[in-house]
């Protein structure tokens, strides 16, 4: 690199310069304000972790995602955190330990080796909660409720909901009792949607046949009317596949009553996080953008490897995709007010003052980039008849 683009930076890393910054860290504090609110606390997990511990769980899917080093104490491996999920599951598990209900949220940046997709960046800003300790259904609906209460915050229009769930895919798969590669194909054309593909695959199963199924369920997907094409399709299945249709009913009921104007739809290809997710999947996507601007789901296996096993269910949203899209709302601005540089010893205290609930930028001697207004201010600081006030700046 030579002296005259010493300034570059990597691809998909960036500065991120006013006012784009204020508006992320305005909805960061209003997203984490409103989790509390709800009961979830704070925590903040260390940037880098050995990689036996960002690895657990959901980590596996995030080997290629993660940028790696050696610890130059220990010589061991260590990873920069590419999601904050696995980190609070080992908070939980190993550190807090509690027996009740453990409610976490988190705010921060991740990195990742390579953009996600094209539109967005190496380092999102991640923020979300995690709910452990509870199996319920109500837990379930109070983390899809947090998630969409957050978005509120976020000022997002229009919401579209996609619901799924993995146990059903999950049990008619481990009915088929086909071989490792043969089922390795079957999900593979599942996650696309490949139609083609899982007929041949599937081609030979009876209709009633768990494999005969896999094959009609492929094809069914849209609103709530599709829970009902589903439920025929699914008929005569195992309890457990029942019982994931009458979740997804529930959520769908309780979503239709609390948020009416949420859009709902029901993907049952959607085998996003397969390898750790044991239930209900979901995940919101906005006009304008194609990635899912929050996700999550229920994962109740990832404490076992910190040493607990633990119930859990989260999401997590892209805070630096939202504000991007121009859906944030942020706090109404307020012009600033200008201060004149002199040695008027009133003028400290006045400044002092003003400063409790006001921004005040002060002039400096030496001070010639631009008049007030360049500075965003709209008023300024005069002394009329002995006394410093504040006018507005004509």
């Amino acid at each position: 690199m030579t002296d005259s683009n010493r300034w570059l930076l990597p691809d998909g890393v960036e500065d991120i310069l006013p006012p784009l910054a204020g508006q992320i860290e305005t909805l960061r504090r209003d997203v984490m304000d409103t989790c509390q609110r709800w009961g979830y606390q704070l925590v903040i997990p260390p940037l880098i972790e050995y990689l036996d511990s960002l690895f657990t769980g959901t980590g596996h899917d995030l080997a290629l995602q993660t940028f790696k080093l050696t610890d130059q104490l220990t010589g061991r491996m260590m990873g920069v955190r590419a999601d904050m999920t696995p980190q609070a599951a080992r908070i939980d598990a190993h550190t807090l330990r509690s027996d009740g209900v453990t409610r976490l949220c988190y705010a921060g940046h991740v990195l990742h080796t390579r953009p996600q997709h094209m539109l967005t960046g190496r380092t999102p800003i991640q923020a979300g909660c995690e709910l452990f300790g509870s199996r319920s259904q109500a837990a379930d609906n109070e983390v899809i409720s947090l998630m969409l209460e957050t978005l509120r915050t976020s000022g997002v229009p229009a919401i579209h909901l996609d619901l799924a769930h993995v146990a059903i895919y999950q049990a008619l798969i481990a009915e088929t009792n086909v071989d490792r590669e043969t089922e390795t194909a079957i999900f593979d054309a599942m996650r696309r949607k490949s139609i083609p593909e899982l007929d041949t695959l599937l081609g030979a199963c009876p209709e009633d046949s768990a494999g005969g199924r896999l094959r009609t369920l492929a094809r069914i997907s849209g609103g709530r009317e599709s829970l009902a094409e589903a439920r025929v399709a699914l008929q005569g299945a195992s309890d457990d596949v029942m019982q994931a249709l009458d979740q997804l009913e529930s959520v769908a009921d309780m979503l239709a009553g609390h948020y009416p104007e949420v859009m709902l739809g029901f993907d049952f290809c959607e085998l996003r996080g397969y390898n750790y997710h044991t239930g209900l999947v979901f995940a919101v996507y906005v006009p304008g953008h194609g990635e899912a601007v929050a996700k999550g789901g229920r994962y109740d296996a990832i404490g076992q490897d910190f040493g607990r096993a633990r119930p859990a269910t989260g999401f997590s949203i892209d805070i630096r995709a939202l504000v991007a899209l121009g859906q944030s709302r942020a706090r109404a601005a307020t012009g600033a007010i200008w201060a004149p540089v002199t040695d008027d010893e009133t003028l400290a205290g006045v400044v002092a003052g003003l400063r409790m609930t006001e921004t005040v930028v002060q002039a400096l001697p030496d001070d010639n980039a631009g008049d007030p207004q360049s500075r965003g201010c709209d008023r300024q600081l005069v002394k009329q008849g002995g006394q410093w006030v504040v006018e507005s700046i004509k």
